[in-house]
């Protein structure tokens, strides 16, 4: 084509690609809507596809931009020289966490009446294509709600507040607010994922309405989200590491000795605050036992790893969807790149591993509410509660892994304005800088490895895969050999040097399983021969036989 171009023009604009916006991204989202299907068939999906409204409105997308763009600030003291610790906000961020609240995906599940823990994950997923950075502290509340149930006296006073949709910015005692969040403080300098190793410590200083009350001195080096409410913090005392909760504001209605340092420049994750802590004789509530804040971590950390692999899932999927909608508008050497063979393999390929992490994250949510709905029959609730266990630090591992690798080649689509940030509109280079956090927050990769290995100790695990497999069996081959693999190697041992493998290999099988009930035969096909006769090394090498109309209109359904 010959284009015209005024005298004196330099250049015209052509072939730009539409802002990807005011898009439903629930009905837009067929695996998500068929896995939510899956995992609870009886659930009315009309409030999931008014956050998939709200999530993908053009407004909204505005919101995250700016609050990507103006990050937080941190104000040590006021202008007179009091210290007042506080993290200054754009004032989209509070629209982004107010809406996230709305939606209830906080602390409300844990609620009487409240949404199941899959409905809440499919929520979380949508949101997260919107603006991951303010699910920071609504996770964290998530995680830390339930674990207040060891200290009856603070569950009552704040297990309304954790899950109420009436979001409060105001900088105050919790008490006095609408609703809170919650964070939680293990990290410091020394220990990272050894929390053992922690040397913030406590001592007794009475007893009042809410407990057993403590001195804090200490510092954290990582705690996210530092505006909110209250944290969960570990410290040692007489008896070994211990929980507490430790309020900005004290009951009297003053501030707290928690004196944020510095807020760290991050590579993304830019609209969250995480800062560096330290605590001045700070007052803090023992939650549980003196001596047992491990497992208490561990209990936490279980449902954050959760929405580690809900929110990678969720921006897989934005990001092939970008990735998609570019193709679908640009031409290249005289026809749309999606019309282009290579690109439709890639296009494909992406779409097959979006669709697998959300089938996977999606079972992992049906397993917390399984494991925790009490009219669940005990054996059913036994074999939830093991594939609970087993499925977190695989699906954690495997899809945060993946997620990295799925948004370069993604990026790639677009060329260089998939790598320019463009003030906050380069919406891809934002979703590449965010997807390594999933990874390595809360456990990395060899922590998940090895919670894995100490998952196969954890009961009749063997029997429960078989179990949990048996639906797809015969349905393909290659999955049938590679879940006998599988189930051979569970019996036999595994090593710690095979234990990365060994969680690439069970998420593998248990996502082939899961598309097998969930997803259409082409998109079940193509991901058995393309990942479990060999480790998936790189995208767009889908064989020939692949149907990749199929595949490409199920995951451009609009």
């Amino acid at each position: 084509m010959t284009v015209q171009m005024p005298h004196g023009a330099t250049h015209a604009v052509l072939n730009q690609v539409p802002p990807y916006e005011d898009v439903n991204l629930f009905e837009a989202n067929a695996a998500l809507r068929d896995a939510v299907g899956f995992n609870q068939p009886t659930l009315a999906t009309e409030g999931l596809s008014a956050l998939g409204k709200v999530a993908g409105s053009a407004g909204m997308q505005r919101h995250a931009r700016l609050a990507n763009l103006h990050p937080p600030v941190l104000h040590a003291h006021d202008r007179f020289g009091h210290r007042i610790d506080e993290v200054e906000f754009h004032p989209s961020y509070h629209v982004l966490l107010g809406a996230a609240l709305h939606q209830g995906l906080h602390g409300s599940p844990w609620a009487a009446g409240g949404p199941s823990h899959v409905e809440r994950a499919a929520g979380f997923m949508l949101f997260t294509e919107l603006e991951p950075s303010v699910l920071c502290p609504v996770s964290m509340t998530y995680a830390v709600a339930p674990a207040l149930r060891a200290n009856a006296a603070l569950q009552q006073a704040f297990s309304g507040l954790l899950a109420s949709p009436r979001y409060d910015a105001r900088f105050q005692l919790a008490t006095t607010k609408t609703a809170m969040t919650m964070g939680m403080g293990m990290t410091e300098k020394q220990g990272g994922s050894d929390v053992r190793a922690n040397t913030t410590q406590a001592w007794r200083d009475g007893e009042d309405a809410w407990g057993e009350r403590y001195r804090l001195v200490g510092h954290k080096w990582f705690m996210s989200a530092p505006m909110s409410d209250a944290f969960l913090v570990v410290a040692q005392t007489a008896a070994g590491p211990t929980c507490f909760f430790l309020p900005r504001w004290l009951p009297d209605g003053t501030l707290n000795a928690v004196r944020i340092q510095r807020l760290k420049d991050k590579l993304g994750n830019k609209a969250n605050a995480s800062s560096e802590v330290e605590f001045v004789d700070a007052f803090a509530w023992r939650v549980g036992e003196e001596g047992r804040g491990l497992p208490q971590i561990l209990a936490m950390g279980a449902l954050t790893r959760l929405d580690c692999a809900l929110g990678t899932a969720g921006l897989m999927r934005g990001a092939v969807s970008l990735a998609l909608h570019h193709a679908t508008h640009r031409m290249a050497f005289g026809k749309r790149l999606v019309d282009h063979a290579l690109m439709r393999n890639v296009l494909a390929d992406l779409a097959l591993e979006s669709e697998a992490s959300t089938a996977l994250a999606l079972r992992l949510a049906r397993a917390v509410d399984g494991s925790e709905d009490a009219s669940v029959p005990a054996a059913g609730r036994e074999h939830e509660a093991l594939m609970r266990r087993l499925l977190t630090p695989a699906a954690k591992y495997w899809v945060c892994k993946r997620g990295s690798h799925l948004a370069q080649e993604a990026m790639e689509c677009l060329g260089g304005n998939g790598y320019v940030e463009e003030h906050g509109e380069g919406v891809m280079a934002r979703i590449y800088r965010e997807m390594p956090l999933n990874s390595i927050w809360e456990g990395a990769g060899n922590i998940m490895a090895l919670d894995l290995l100490r998952a196969l100790r954890s009961g009749p695990i063997a029997e429960a895969l078989a179990h949990e497999t048996r639906g797809a069996k015969g349905a393909h081959p290659m999955l049938d050999r590679a879940t006998q693999r599988l189930l051979a190697r569970v019996q036999n041992g595994v090593d710690e040097i095979d234990a990365r493998r060994f969680a690439r290999d069970l998420a593998l099988v248990t996502q082939g399983a899961l598309l097998a009930q969930t997803a259409p035969a082409p998109v079940f096909s193509a991901f058995c021969e393309s990942r479990l006769d060999g480790a998936p090394d790189a995208f767009g090498q889908l064989g020939a036989s692949t149907d990749f109309d199929a595949i490409l209109r199920r995951a451009a359904a609009h």
